[in-house]
């Protein structure tokens, strides 16, 4: 697997995020209320968009695009620099494959290159694999940083 950077902007980005939301919208229980990103809201170094690309050539049904994620530096929080993780899918056919193992490795290897001293997350309770992740990752519960009124949960991970 491989990762490229991308704005949301460019067409594979928006595709994979279109999806994401489109995903997280039929299962959400009540209104889901996705804004969607702007052409500048990942930008160096103060965040990043990585597709995810499988080349396996045995895995012809995984191969190409397979997900994406983001980070994005947010204020400072009682450990300093603080980037927040975004948009964080797979597409269907590809899980079980590591990719988001994979991902929130890299992910929190640049924002550690950027100086980052902690990694914050929300998400809904009902994304119970996404919980998984995370926790396998080393995030932990935290206290709400944010009012996201699509968010149940929030994970932080100490970068110090």
């Amino acid at each position: 697997m491989t990762f490229r950077a991308a704005s949301p902007a460019d067409p594979d980005a928006h595709e994979l995020i279109v999806e994401y939301f489109a995903e997280r919208a039929s299962g959400f229980p009540g209104e889901y209320r996705p804004v969607l990103p702007g052409p500048d809201a990942f930008r160096a170094p103060d965040g990043v968009l990585l597709l995810i690309e499988h080349t396996d050539p045995e895995g012809d049904a995984t191969r190409g695009l397979i997900g994406c994620g983001a980070i994005r530096r947010i204020a400072d929080g009682p450990l300093g620099a603080r980037y927040e993780i975004k948009h964080v899918y797979t597409r269907p056919a590809a899980r079980g494959l590591g990719a988001g193992r994979l991902l929130m490795a890299e992910l929190e290897r640049q924002a550690r290159a950027w100086g980052a001293r902690e990694l914050v997350l929300d998400t809904h309770h009902t994304l119970e694999a996404a919980a998984a992740l995370y926790a396998r990752t080393g995030f932990a519960p935290i206290e709400p940083y944010n009012d996201n009124p699509n968010a149940t949960r929030w994970y932080g991970k100490a970068l110090v």
